[in-house]
């Protein structure tokens, strides 16, 4: 839920500081540079992988493996449902032992990570294994009833190599649990961004726009009208933000004082920007547009956070930044029309195949009239 790109005070404790109430040193202009530089480059990457392999599951054969698509109902609700998720969690913290929760919440996502890590690293680790590897198929099958009542629950086809890859999550997963560390915490970070944008999909720009302008309020609202935002993102232990420590070069792996951006500053934006990959269309203007919006846009939070020296809502610049430059490239090509009249059917909707098969045959009827005048 945290959705605030911040800086933990500089040389305060309040944010992760020592317990016993020191303040810490002020960070060197040379760290604060690796910090932020290591957060946009994190932030980059999903983005970036995350499209493609996007597109790569949309043009797929098969349909079961198409992305989720997100609808302009679903954004108009997003913004409503992901504060009543955040009240909530504020409100546990504040009634419930702090402990606890993050116990539960540690566990929780150890097992989402472990999966979510795995189903990233699956296509890399596939090129390293030898071609006589022994790879063995398997299927995990849970039905309900018997007879001509049996329904499936879970229908999960997976095989040795996946396996492998489990395995090796499991590693990351363990060392999290255990320790919490920064490096651990990014990996599921960037596990969960890049299936976060991979797997859901925007259907036009307009449902892009519903949401990020929906959530640009929410930003704007949680991390500047309350103090929820902050005191969630402080109390929840959880891979929910990618981090990068501003003391690295002084204090090593163990370093402690850090920088942090939520997913939802990664995912949201990147979904923005993959809409546009799936244009059956040569170049991928848009795209690249707004990639280089969304570096715009998190530089400008950071400077903006240095200057004020206060955690800065990042979808406040983000948003501005990720529809203004594709609508002014529109407008610079005249596409805008087209742009916002693109819409994307999913193959999983019946309606659509239908619709697509109709279109089809139509298109072919009207060829044979005209061969045969």
């Amino acid at each position: 839920m945290d959705s605030a790109l911040s800086d933990p005070h500089n040389g305060s404790a309040e944010a992760g500081g020592p317990a016993n109430g020191k303040t810490r040193p002020p960070s060197t202009p040379e760290g604060i540079a690796l910090a932020y530089g290591s957060l946009l480059l994190m932030a980059l990457l999903p983005i970036f992988f995350g499209a493609l392999r996007s597109v790569r599951c949309a043009r797929g054969k098969n349909a079961s493996d198409m992305p989720e698509t997100i609808t302009s109902r679903d954004a108009a609700r997003f913004p409503i449902v992901a504060s009543c998720a955040l009240l909530g969690l504020y409100l546990f913290f504040k009634i419930f032992s702090q402990e606890y929760i993050n116990l539960l919440l540690s566990m929780y996502f150890f097992v989402l990570g472990i999966l979510a890590l795995s189903h990233t690293i699956s296509p890399f680790m596939n090129k390293f294994f030898p071609v006589n590897f022994p790879n063995r198929q398997y299927q995990l099958l849970f039905t309900q009833g018997s007879g001509e009542n049996k329904e499936e629950i879970i229908n999960y086809e997976f095989d040795t190599k996946d396996l492998v890859c489990l395995g090796l999550s499991s590693i990351v997963g363990v060392w999290y649990l255990l320790r919490k560390h920064w490096i651990a915490n990014n990996l599921f970070g960037l596990a969960f961004s890049l299936n976060g944008v991979e797997l859901l999909h925007l259907n036009n720009v307009s449902t892009g726009c519903i949401l990020l302008g929906g959530l640009f309020i929410y930003d704007v609202f949680w991390v500047f009208g309350t103090n929820v935002m902050v005191t969630v993102a402080k109390s929840f232990e959880a891979p929910i933000k990618l981090v990068f420590p501003q003391d690295l070069l002084e204090k090593g792996l163990e370093a402690d004082n850090f920088a942090m951006l939520g997913l939802g500053d990664v995912v949201i934006p990147g979904d923005q920007a993959g809409w546009e990959p799936h244009l059956k269309k040569n170049t991928h203007t848009y795209f690249y547009t707004s990639f280089a919006a969304y570096i715009f846009g998190l530089g400008l939070t950071i400077f903006i956070m240095h200057i004020f020296k206060h955690a800065q809502p990042a979808l406040l610049y983000l948003v501005p930044a990720c529809i203004g430059f594709p609508i002014l490239v529109a407008l610079a090509k005249g596409e805008v029309t087209e742009m916002f009249s693109y819409e994307e059917s999913s193959p999983k909707d019946p309606a659509a195949v239908t619709e697509s098969k109709e279109g089809t045959e139509a298109s072919a009827s009207k060829g044979l009239e005209k061969k045969e005048k």
